[in-house]
């Protein structure tokens, strides 16, 4: 009898581990998907609010069409990315937005007018605090990414994960050349 009471203590002991287990592994992939979406509400207000900038932009500067196209273009691919959630292309896709904002900041120069006017200068500081924050949650991102894909590699998480739908997290990583500053020259001389 006591044998058979210190097998079921040790049965539910390892059934009360592996149910911990699980749960852990539920917690890291929905840190995971918390921080990508934390990510995706940042995109949307800066899709958002990139139209009204090139409007205002274009109300001022009627000759630089290609430079508010580039924009347009940029944005959207970073829609496309975010939307899809593929993480890879988003990189791709940042970096273009990035470099047509540079453009545009530059060209912006050439017209004092455009500077100076109240929309304008709340888009651009609403646009760069928005560039900010989701370089933060970009970066909280990582660590929960990382948080689950150390968590689902490890002795006995990888027994649960292999046995649950426990997929490792991509990581926001991006290419030299996506890291590398906009040429501000080139942006200049546009």
């Amino acid at each position: 009898m006591l044998g058979v009471l210190i097998f079921l203590f040790l049965l539910l002991a390892l059934v009360g581990y592996l149910v911990g287990v699980y749960n852990g592994l539920v917690r890291v992939r929905a840190a995971v998907k918390l921080a990508w979406s934390n990510i995706d509400v940042l995109l949307v207000q800066r899709h958002d609010e990139l139209p009204k900038l090139v409007e205002v932009c274009r109300q001022y500067m009627q000759y630089e069409a290609a430079t508010l196209e580039r924009v347009m273009r940029a944005r959207a691919g970073v829609d496309a990315a975010r939307s899809s959630g593929d993480v890879g292309s988003l990189g791709v896709a940042e970096r273009d937005l990035r470099s047509g904002l540079t453009g545009l900041y530059a060209v912006a120069e050439n017209y004092p007018q455009l500077k100076a006017s109240e929309p304008f200068r709340h888009l651009q500081e609403r646009i760069s605090g928005l560039e900010t924050a989701i370089a933060d949650r970009r970066e909280v991102y990582n660590d929960s990414a990382n948080i689950n894909n150390v968590r689902i590699a490890t002795f006995p998480d990888v027994l649960v994960a292999r046995l649950g739908d426990f997929p490792p997290a991509q990581l926001l990583q991006f290419a030299a050349d996506q890291k590398a500053d906009v040429d501000l020259k080139a942006a200049f001389s546009r």
